[in-house]
């Protein structure tokens, strides 16, 4: 099971210390010894700890959308990705990795926090 961190500066884009939430990540490496990272921006970091089950080689997070617009740390599975995925793609959406982690950030893009109701899994995720 992955871990995920972050701090959330809240309406005022006040400096968030990245450290900070490495060093939160760091204490979560039981949860994800295959990778880690972190992304920060101003009056917000987010970090994560993988634990390798799909797409073994890919799906770095936090994982940044195509279009730069978006950011996800993300936990689970989602169950129906494989076919989220094929729907995207006859929509035009690409990806580079095999992962449901991507397709995510897709359904994100596509439908909004209505992706939320097409997304059949167990996870938690920041985006």
């Amino acid at each position: 099971m992955c871990g995920i961190a972050g701090i959330i500066a809240g309406e005022r884009a006040r400096p968030v210390d990245a450290a900070l939430v490495t060093a939160m990540t760091d204490a979560l490496v039981h949860r994800g010894p295959d990778g880690a990272g972190v992304w920060s921006a101003p009056g917000i970091a987010l970090g994560h700890r993988r634990l390798s089950i799909i797409d073994l080689a890919g799906s770095p997070q936090p994982m940044v959308s195509d279009d730069g617009r978006s950011v996800i740390v993300f936990n689970g599975e989602i169950y129906n990705y494989r076919e989220l995925r094929r729907e995207l793609q006859g929509e035009g959406f690409t990806f580079q990795t095999s992962g449901d982690t991507e397709v995510i950030l897709a359904a994100w893009a596509r439908w909004g926090t209505a992706c939320l109701d097409r997304l059949d899994g167990m996870f938690a995720f920041v985006l």
